[in-house]
């Protein structure tokens, strides 16, 4: 089968890196959207002169313009955007091309996270989850094809504390346990995301579906991860306990987006957003599409920080 020719926005970033790596190391045509300002920084350069020489198209445009949006949407069949959550609503004109062009067979939005339509603490993180909310609607109103990846949390984000608010390292000494401590969160590599994101691109089972990754060992509550960690340092760490109640009154007590660190402590330990519910007809399970596919585990990646 033709692989489909891809679309990535947001290629000098962390992800998108990652992301525009896959596709063409998966052998799909691949085409990068560049500001002229990447072309600046150094590090963006060098990623820019990397992926060109592996193989990608560079095609100079921005979310902004629409003119060069519409020159490269028309050369490609799939789009796939990796700009951060907070720019999510810049995806807009982006949606509009999409819409008039008609050739696109699918668009994986910025997403990456997790599931906006699952979360439970709505009203805390309102202004982090709206604009990804709001694409949604707009992408299956204008009858998109879509694929959205809730991936949950990069494994670079708050597991390297044990979810220790302000830690930048494990704890040795003391450890906070919020709530009952057995709410299980879902952390994964971003490279493993990556590799999943372009393994959907022409899978239809994927189209129209939310992708969820679960990974087996990549599911644990702060419990379970306390434990792995006291087990690789060889000591046990003082157990501090903070209910649910003391945490959400340090959380208003707070400003945004000073307090998304314990949002999303909140939501994953304590609500248990990334797992308190089954996986339904809306959605596919990226773990048993991919069974090839090896996810780091999060044993492993703590076993980096002893």
């Amino acid at each position: 089968m033709e692989k489909s020719k891809v679309l990535i926005i947001g290629a000098t970033g962390r992800l998108g890196y990652h992301l525009a790596q896959f596709s063409l190391q998966f052998g799909h045509p691949t085409y990068i959207l560049i500001r002229d300002s990447s072309l600046n920084d150094p590090n963006k350069a060098q990623k820019l002169n990397f992926l060109s020489t592996a193989g990608a198209i560079p095609l100079k445009g921005s979310l902004e313009d629409e003119n060069s949006l519409t020159e490269a949407v028309k050369q490609v069949d799939v789009v796939i955007c990796s700009i951060p959550s907070k720019q999510a609503l810049d995806q807009k004109l982006l949606l509009k091309v999409i819409k008039e062009s008609g050739c696109i067979k699918k668009f994986i939005p910025s997403e990456f996270g997790v599931d906006p339509n699952k979360i439970q603490i709505y009203n805390l993180a309102h202004r982090f989850y709206a604009g990804k909310t709001e694409i949604r609607r707009l992408i299956e109103a204008e009858d998109i094809p879509y694929t959205y990846i809730c991936c949950n949390l990069f494994m670079g984000y708050l597991l390297p504390s044990l979810a220790q608010p302000g830690l930048k390292a494990p704890p040795r000494d003391k450890v906070t346990i919020f709530g009952d401590g057995n709410a299980k969160a879902v952390f994964v590599k971003d490279v493993d995301v990556a590799a999943c994101t372009i393994n959907a691109i022409d899978d239809p089972r994927t189209l129209n579906k939310t992708l969820y990754l679960r990974p087996q060992g990549n599911v644990y509550s702060i419990n379970e991860l306390v434990a792995m960690w006291e087990n690789k340092i060889g000591r046990e760490l003082e157990k501090i306990h903070v209910l649910e109640e003391e945490l959400l009154l340090k959380i208003k007590e707070s400003s945004y987006p000073d307090n998304l660190e314990m949002i999303f402590i909140y939501s994953a330990f304590v609500k248990g957003d990334h797992t308190y519910f089954d996986i339904d007809e809306c959605g596919v399970d990226g773990t048993k599409l991919y069974p090839h596919l090896k996810f780091t585990t999060v044993s492993e990646h703590l076993d980096t920080l002893v």
